[in-house]
């Protein structure tokens, strides 16, 4: 009995003896390539001892057997198993888990993997889209691609942002880039909700751009939309709600500072931009429904969008839907996807020129006329007091109050896309789609405005305006992909295909005017237009394209060796009917390689290192429909044609070479890509005028203006892109990155040497600021350049070419006094450059961090060495007396000795910027596993433009990169954008504001 007592008491001694024996004490340091790495997961396999890193990378763990393994994980990094093996002390190096290098990405006609493409291509996720209340799908990628310029000058919600990729690529028609949203080339951005959006990619280079030919000439971006995934049906909701107000505007007098420099003073204190601005409250609600059964998913999603802008009467509201869904038949041989998108946009355009009218109306009048100094008949003017008798000078409130400006737009678009697995090797793609945009708009200027009214009009009181008109296009392609392994190092694939491609448009415009009174709105009854009985007054016109076609064949090769070296060669060959006869067909070659030079060197911590070379020639079309063709307008009597265009069979494309070259290095928690490039733009398609004796002996001469192939520019630049990961534990990651741009374009040769951007009245309608001239830089800005001297009210100019003479007649903006125009190597006048209205180069400096359920992320945005010239100074800064009856503008560059105006380099501001563009702060709330109603929720709280640090004095610092030309005196602002005048800040252009949203997003 004692034995088996004593054999009982030392059975459990013996065992805690053998666990002192083979247990042990484990501790060391866990790194990766930067150095420390806190926050690792270290757990014992087969138990549950474990232990984290501090901050230092350090561990301990007791009582581990001498024979265990320690698993060591953490995100973003390969997960490792060590033997202990008896050791006390074991260090280990994590290694970054690459997978991110096999992520697929979406490329022209197909896709490959991160490592394998041999081009500048960008790709951004859902997670890394701006934040906050964007009307715009482009602004989602604002600040986050290295050389992609995205503005909107001002934030007007009914304008959409000028894009360019890499600069201007062309100087006649559109450079905006190519949008292919879910394999649909050339469709519309504005019927994409940004809610929808999973990821876009951007094709910077002509090697990847190419396969698109004509199309991807101003560079591609990729849209994808979200899809359904098989599962139980999900249903979401995104909602928000934000507020928008003025961030800044043009500093002026105000009516007392006003009443005091001279002014006239009309007894009233008025704060015109107060009252034709507001607090602009904007509202989004998105419902998507999700999921999918057996071999279909689905996805369902409606958006609501009502966006004010801070300018009354300014805003739209918007109905989006999309429905996606794809399924599999055939024993999952044939996959079917068919998307079908709807918009309808309901828009009060405003009228911009409220806010110019703000800034210069005089600030002591009153806003009715019950309220004049003097005696005052109202009534014509609908009650409102007008300045009568001044040129450039209306009411805003009345502007607003009086008028109207609204809009619709219906966007319908639908693909299908059949994909058929021939073979484990072979697939083939069919592709069918048709986009149809309608739209409508719609202006009245009552019989008492006298803001394109005319009011007390003895012949013409009141005017309506109508455009309507309807966008088509077709598209059909078909190709196939052969895949072939052609040894255990070599991988081969084959692409080749067809498209077709159709569009067509019809436009209207009716303009009519001299109601009988205001009691109807007639808009809705032109019959009353007295202009039926004063002939002359009723403009009126229309226009319809024929059948525009684009029809191209093209083929790709891709090849992989070894896992390291990638090769890809292009060729489309496409034809278009918008080109002379003679010229119709166009050949657009394009290829990469690429080398990671790791799988080799195997440099230690390091998991690429490539290089990659692409070279690739596109094309650009004009926008207009017949330009090769002769053209006829109407005669005065109306009963006959009179020619305008010279025919030109030989009308060719417009085409665009660029060498990239490009370096791609990640390692650990660094990454960083740098891209070099040159691109060379020839034969832009221009009107001219020509001299009969240059056309072909047997042509028939009908016309002295013709539409030509001429010109040349060169673009060079780089892009920098660095990202590192900073911290990256389970429950802390922080990552930052930054991406600089930089360009040059030089107009090689051009039919004219000019100068540009007339600023308009009063007082500077022969004033003409930018300089385009064979062999100069793109965006100069030319003028005279001020001492700092005024005698007699009027700037004292420098002696640019040392001739001795300075006086205004010697500086006015003519071509010849900003050229040496007699070769002798001196300027003729006395014009110098005083800026240039591209950037030297820009940066968007993100930021993302996540703590536990928290999430934060931030978008630093810059431009530098850009100069604007600021408009509103130029016309309203000096105290002019004659201009006594309108404000003044008063920067802290007035002086009030300069009593003449007329521009010079005083008027032409550094614009370089600096801001806080986008900033958002989200919490997910925790969700139990077996919650019956939700699955997560999220609520967010975002700003965008919250402070902008620069010394320009103007409203928005933001590059004007396009020029719409000058407009005063209540004429309505017409034709097309130059891109060969940037750097005008004109009186009409919105004001920037500051935007605050609250978000909720809710999975159920």
């Amino acid at each position: 009995m004692k034995n088996k007592l004593l054999k009982r008491m030392l059975l459990p001694l013996a065992m805690l003896l053998g666990s002192f024996i083979y247990a042990q004490s484990v501790s060391g340091v866990v790194s990766d390539a930067s150095g420390p790495v806190p926050g690792v997961n270290i757990i014992v396999k087969g138990t549950s001892k474990g232990a984290q890193t501090d901050f230092d990378g350090k561990y301990s763990i007791d009582g581990v057997d001498a024979n265990a393994t320690i698993v060591y994980s953490f995100l973003g990094y390969k997960t490792q198993e060590v033997a202990v093996s008896g050791r006390s002390t074991i260090n280990i190096t994590l290694e970054e888990d690459a997978a991110q290098l096999d992520e697929v990405v979406v490329v022209g006609y197909g896709s490959t993997t991160k490592k394998e493409i041999t081009s500048a291509v960008t790709k951004v996720s859902e997670e890394e889209f701006n934040r906050g209340t964007i009307n715009d799908p482009a602004e989602l990628l604002q600040g986050k691609v290295a050389g992609l310029s995205i503005y909107n000058k001002g934030g007007n919600p009914n304008e959409d942002a000028v894009i360019r990729l890499r600069g201007i690529s062309t100087v006649g028609s559109n450079s905006s880039p190519l949008i292919v949203v879910d394999g649909v080339i050339g469709a519309s951005l504005n019927n994409v909700d940004p809610n929808d959006i999973a990821d876009m990619t951007v094709l910077k280079d002509g090697s990847a751009a190419a396969i698109y030919g004509s199309r991807g000439s101003s560079g591609v971006i990729i849209v994808t939309t979200k899809r359904g995934k098989p599962g139980t049906a999900q249903v979401s909701y995104n909602g928000s709600v934000a507020m928008a107000t003025i961030y800044n505007t043009i500093d002026r007098l105000d009516g007392n500072q006003f009443a005091a420099a001279g002014g006239t003073d009309l007894g009233s204190r008025t704060n015109w931009l107060d009252l034709v601005t507001r607090n602009g409250i904007s509202t989004i609600n998105n419902v998507a429904i999700s999921g999918g059964f057996d071999r279909t998913n689905f996805r369902v999603s409606t958006n609501f969008r009502d966006a004010q802008g801070i300018l009354d009467k300014s805003g739209f509201k918007q109905f989006n839907t999309r429905l996606q869904t794809s399924t599999t038949m055939l024993d999952d041989k044939l996959k079917i996807d068919f998307n079908a998108s709807y918009t309808n946009r309901d828009s009060e355009f405003g009228f911009n020129e409220a806010l110019r009218y703000a800034i210069l109306y005089n600030p002591t009048a009153p806003v009715y006329g019950v309220d004049s100094p003097y005696p005052y008949n109202a009534d014509p003017y609908g009650g409102y007091f007008e300045t009568l008798g001044l040129f450039d000078s209306f009411n805003p409130v009345s502007i607003i109050n009086q008028n109207t400006n609204m809009g619709s737009r219906n966007e319908f678009t639908y693909y299908a896309n059949l994909k058929y697995s021939l073979t484990d090797d072979i697939q083939l793609n069919t592709l069918y789609s048709e986009q149809a945009s309608k739209y409508t708009n719609k202006e009245y200027y009552k019989t008492t405005s006298l803001f394109r009214g005319s009011a007390t009009s003895p012949t013409r009181k009141g005017l309506a305006r109508l455009t309507t008109g309807e966008n088509k296009f077709k598209l059909f392609e078909f190709y196939g992909d052969y895949d072939v392994d052609a040894s255990d190092k070599l991988k081969l694939k084959f692409t080749a295909g067809y498209s077709w491609q159709e569009e067509t448009y019809y436009k209207y415009f009716l303009s009519a005017g001299d109601f009988p009174n205001d009691s109807l709105n007639y808009l809705d009854a032109l019959e009353w237009s007295q202009d039926q009985i004063n002939s002359g007054q009723i403009e009126i016109n229309s226009d319809r394209s024929p059948e525009q076609r684009i029809i191209a064949f093209f083929g790709r090769f891709n090849a992989t060796f070894d896992d390291a070296i990638y090769f890809n060669a292009s060729l489309r060959r496409e034809g278009a009917t918008k080109l002379g006869e003679n010229n119709r067909w166009g050949n657009f070659p394009s290829f990469g390689l690429g080398v990671d030079l790791n799988k080799y060197l195997q440099l230690d911590n390091v998991d690429l290192l490539k290089v990659r070379l692409g070279y690739g020639v596109t094309g650009s079309l004009p926008s207009e429909f017949g330009l090769a063709q002769s053209g006829y307008g109407p005669s005065g009597n109306l009963l006959s044609s009179v020619p305008n265009r010279q025919p030109n069979p030989d009308l060719k494309w417009e085409e665009k070479a660029e060498t990239n070259l490009g370096f791609e290095f990640n390692a650990g928690r660094l990454s960083a890509t740098l891209d070099l490039y040159t691109r060379k733009v020839s034969d832009f398609i221009l009107g001219q005028k020509i001299d009969p004796a240059d056309l072909p002996p047997d042509t028939i001469f009908i016309s002295d203006y013709q539409i030509r192939n001429s010109g040349q520019l060169t673009t060079k630049g780089f892009e920098l892109g660095l990202n590192y990961d900073i911290v990256k534990r389970d429950d802390f990651t922080y990552n930052s990155g930054i991406i600089l741009s930089s360009y040059s374009t030089t107009l090689d040769s051009f039919d004219q040497t000019t100068l540009r951007g007339n600023l308009g009245a009063p007082g500077q309608n022969d004033t003409n600021v930018v300089l385009v001239a064979p062999g100069e830089k793109i965006g100069q800005i030319y003028g005279a350049v001020w001492t700092g001297e005024v005698v007699n009210g009027s700037q004292v100019f420098a002696d640019v070419n040392g001739d001795g003479n300075t006086d205004a007649s010697q500086t006015s903006q003519i071509i010849g006094n900003a050229i040496d125009a007699n070769g002798d190597g001196v300027i003729d006048g006395d014009l110098t450059k005083l800026g240039n209205g591209i950037p030297d180069f820009e940066l968007g400096w993100t930021h993302a961090l996540k703590y536990k359920n928290w999430d934060v992320n931030a978008l630093f945005r810059g431009a530098f060495g850009h100069s604007l010239v600021n408009n509103f100074r130029v016309f309203y800064e000096p105290r002019v007396g004659s201009q006594s009856s309108y404000n003044f503008v008063n920067t802290k560059y007035a002086n009030p000795e300069i009593t003449n105006a007329k521009f010079s380099s005083l008027y032409v501001e550094k614009a370089d910027f600096f801001k806080l563009d986008n900033i958002s702060v989200g919490y997910t709330f925790d969700i139990a596993e077996n919650n019956k109603y939700f699955k997560d929720i999220r609520l967010s709280l975002s700003a965008q433009n919250l402070f902008t640090i620069t010394k320009y004095s103007g409203a928005d610092p933001e590059p004007s990169l396009v020029d719409r030309g000058s407009v005063d005196n209540g004429n309505f602002l017409e034709g097309t954008t130059d891109p060969l005048a940037p750097g005008i800040d004109r009186r009409y252009n919105y004001f920037s504001s500051t935007t605050i949203t609250f978000g909720v997003n809710v999975n159920f």
